[in-house]
């Protein structure tokens, strides 16, 4: 990339001022306020270039064996590629500051790429910085570096797999389930271990347990213990008959506190951030969704405005990261701070040290400037702000601070061949918990000990009895708990655990209940689908062992184009067999009769979402909404649920019936599959700007009103309306709000300013 610096010296040097591209526009002030006016900032906006929309862009070379790849650049980029090229023919050096990670790598590798094509004498350095301080920054600029060519590759290596994925299984989804429908190399594997939560919770069968507990005492005190051997042999009870058989046992012995074990217990503190554990912290502990996580840290790491208003303040260092690696000054400064407001007891001798991760470009999130205090922050911030960074700044304070002390003491307690164990824990030293407070810490359960209870002591046994237990099934996934596990099972990395979430709920394979994952039929179908016939590259393990090849690209240690063609050739075979299964949809069977013809019930996939058909179709054209009961088995909706309506079809005069489909209930023709009229609701009055219908449109989140011709015309109004023009100008409707006092209809033009009371 800097080959050309010494030739092109002389007319380099007659050209003045540097510039200095980042993605976000945000960074542009934060990074204004500390450096000098010799130095124009501009954004990329994310990323300029990709593969083409129309075609899979990647091609192997027969004779050369080498992957070649086509890039152009994206449709809504092109004046922001032209204008950077512009900016940077004028400038003596650009700096590509895109994000320290695979996919800025590539932003800045295409980034050079089209100023080298528009200008022959730039000089052009990658810079990155891990936090958007003046310190920081600044180092960079005075050692500038080259575009790393081997997180290029991996950030390549990832797209292109995906990419294949994408476009040779997608299609197939299409033919053989319904249109719309996406597969990805990461994505299919959540979805397969949702999928296989929902079978374990479905076939699971509870298993019956017993324990026994008793209180003891003396004239001193009492303490509450739980039957722990009998013979020498852990208890392990399963019936009500053997719990008894034990109660009676325990009643004719007597009972004897046979020893006493004190020991302290030392609990370390967590190592600082990394992006997994943030978000699974911010779900547990704030209930923050891992998207929105993200966007909020995003701006801490960007910047936010404190004290001066227009001035925003970097707060915390980049937040994709799997290393938890910390930077030495952040530890001695961080050290220095502990001692100052907690004193030398709080401080370890030395400072800790955690492990690197894949991508250690950066460090472990942490805040830029320990000094700055939540409570500060808080005066500023918003909310979720001021709570995030309270989060990161405590687990990154307690990291450095002295373990936890406990005095535990045990008390075993035998009578005959039964032998009961009490165990009390007391916190004697807070130590890093004087910040931070795992949420194990908070559930840790407390017996109290009476302190004059001694080896030797006679204890009168009282009170015994039996509580009987089943074991419970694995629970759903939550947010957090499906990003534990996809860290711990090596799916994906931390910067696509958020996206991988989101396109599995845009695509409707799954849905949330009490903010737990279910599968949806349609989920159902496309796992059973692909784990039938691409086993060998929808799995678990195969996706696992792929992310390490991706690190090791990354790293340099293996070529870019071995892991490829390793992966096509076993795809190109698996996809091949995959393809040649029966032309047409592929119907889920069940296990119920037709209520008619008493073939064979299935699950078949519509416009409207999924329902069960009989298999004997077109003979046969019975149809039914249905369910899924607790133990997974499907219950056909009842003929009453299928409200007829007084209103016609349009289309073959039958009466409309009240469904219920993905997006929630609606009227379609009861004619269905000879008819598939569904009616849409739709205001009097035209689309304001191609004349069209107006009708309502449903989604995950609701309704909004959107123009009939869409995509080409994309009008839409969210939220309530009514038809009434506005008095000041020429919208021929307002949109109705909700408001403390009632409700208001007010004109969609913002700078009319019009509005008023109605009753609803």
């Amino acid at each position: 990339m800097n080959k050309k610096r010494d030739e092109s010296k002389a007319s380099s040097s007659q050209k003045t001022g540097k510039l200095i591209i980042v993605e976000s526009p945000a960074k542009i002030k934060t990074l204004s306020k500390f450096l000098g006016k010799e130095f124009t900032i501009t954004a990329s906006f994310g990323h300029v270039k990709d593969l083409p929309e129309n075609k899979i862009g990647v091609t192997i070379n027969d004779q050369t064996k080498k992957i070649e790849l086509e890039y152009e650049v994206l449709k809504d980029k092109g004046s922001r590629v032209a204008d950077i090229c512009k900016q940077a023919s004028k400038a003596s050096d650009v700096y590509l500051a895109s994000d320290p990670d695979r996919e800025g790598e590539i932003i800045s590798w295409h980034l050079a790429g089209e100023i080298s094509k528009a200008a022959h004498d730039i000089n052009i350095h990658r810079i990155t910085f891990n936090e958007i301080t003046k310190a920081a920054v600044t180092k960079a600029i005075e050692n500038p570096g080259e575009i790393n060519e081997n997180m290029v590759k991996a950030q390549q290596a990832r797209r292109v797999l995906d990419r294949w994925v994408g476009y040779e299984v997608s299609p197939i989804l299409w033919k053989k389930i319904t249109k719309g429908l996406s597969a990805g190399r990461v994505q299919s594997a959540v979805l397969l271990l949702i999928c296989k939560r929902d079978e374990e919770i479905t076939a699971f069968k509870p298993e019956e347990s017993w324990t026994i507990h008793a209180l003891f005492k003396t004239e001193d005190g009492k303490v509450q213990a739980d039957l722990y051997k009998i013979n020498g042999k852990v208890a392990k009870l399963t019936t009500k008959t053997e719990a008894d058989t034990v109660l009676t046992g325990i009643k004719k012995e007597q009972f004897k506190l046979v020893d006493v074990i004190e020991k302290e217990r030392l609990k370390n503190p967590l190592p600082p951030f990394m992006t997994s554990t943030l978000q699974q912290d911010s779900y547990n502990k704030l209930g923050l969704a891992v998207e929105r996580t993200m966007q909020i840290a995003q701006k801490l790491y960007e910047g936010i405005p404190l004290s001066q208003k227009d001035t925003p303040e970097a707060l915390i260092t980049y937040m994709r990261t799997d290393s938890l690696r910390i930077a030495d000054s952040a530890i001695a400064i961080t050290r220095d701070f502990i001692t100052k407001e907690f004193g030398e007891k709080y401080l370890p001798k030395k400072g800790i040290s955690y492990g690197a991760g894949a991508q250690d470009a950066h460090e472990a999130i942490r805040p830029v400037d320990i000094t700055v205090l939540p409570s500060y922050v808080a005066k500023y911030a918003t909310p979720e702000q001021a709570k995030l960074y309270e989060l990161i700044w405590k687990r990154f304070v307690a990291c450095q601070m002295s373990q936890a002390i406990y005095y535990q003491k045990q008390l075993l307690i035998e009578g005959g061949n039964y032998l009961f164990k009490a165990t009390g824990s007391t916190l004697i030293f807070d130590g890093f918990l004087k910040v931070y407070s795992p949420e194990e810490e908070e559930e840790e359960a407390v017996v109290a000990i009476p302190q004059t209870f001694k080896k030797g002591n006679d204890l009168d046994l009282t009170a015994p009895a039996s509580k009987q237990h089943f074991t419970q099934p694995p629970p759903r996934y939550t947010e957090g708990s499906l990003v534990k596990e996809m860290e711990k099972l090596g799916i994906g990395r931390p910067s696509t655990y958020n996206a991988t979430l989101s396109v599995i709920q845009k695509r409707a394979y799954v849905e949330k209940e009490k903010k737990r994952f279910i599968p949806t039929e349609l989920g159902r179908a496309v796992n059973e689908l692909l784990s039938k016939h691409l086993s060998d590259i929808i799995n678990i393990s195969f996706t696992a062992k792929m992310e390490e090849s991706l690190d090791k690209i990354a790293q340099g240690e293996i070529e870019r184009d071995t892991v490829l063609l390793d992966f096509y050739k076993t795809f190109k075979e698996d996809l091949a067999s995959f393809g040649d299964i029966s032309i047409g949809k592929v119907p889920i069977p069940t296990d119920l009769p037709c209520p008619e013809c008493k073939k064979d019930l299935v699950i078949r996939f519509g416009k409207a979402g999924e329902f069960i058909g009989c298999s004997g179709y077109p003979n046969c054209k019975f149809t039914s909404n249905f369910t899924r009961n607790e133990q997974g088995k499907i219950e056909l909706t009842e003929a009453k649920q299928l409200v007829q309506t007084d209103q016609i079809c349009p289309n073959c005069k039958n009466p409309l019936i009240s469904r219920i489909g993905k997006f929630g209930p609606f009227l379609a023709c009861s004619g269905y599959p000879n008819c598939k009229y569904i009616h849409q609701e739709k205001l009097a009055m035209p689309c304001p700007q191609c004349k069209g219908a107006v009708i309502k449109r449903k989604w995950r989140g609701g309704s909004f009103w959107g123009c009939s011709g869409y995509p080409t015309c994309k009008f839409a109004i969210f939220g309530e309306v009514l038809e009434e023009a506005c008095p000041k100008n020429d919208s021929p409707y307002l949109v109705v709000t909700k408001t403390k006092e009632g409700f208001k209809a007010s004109c969609p033009q913002k700078e009319c300013g019009f509005s008023k009371t109605i009753e609803k």
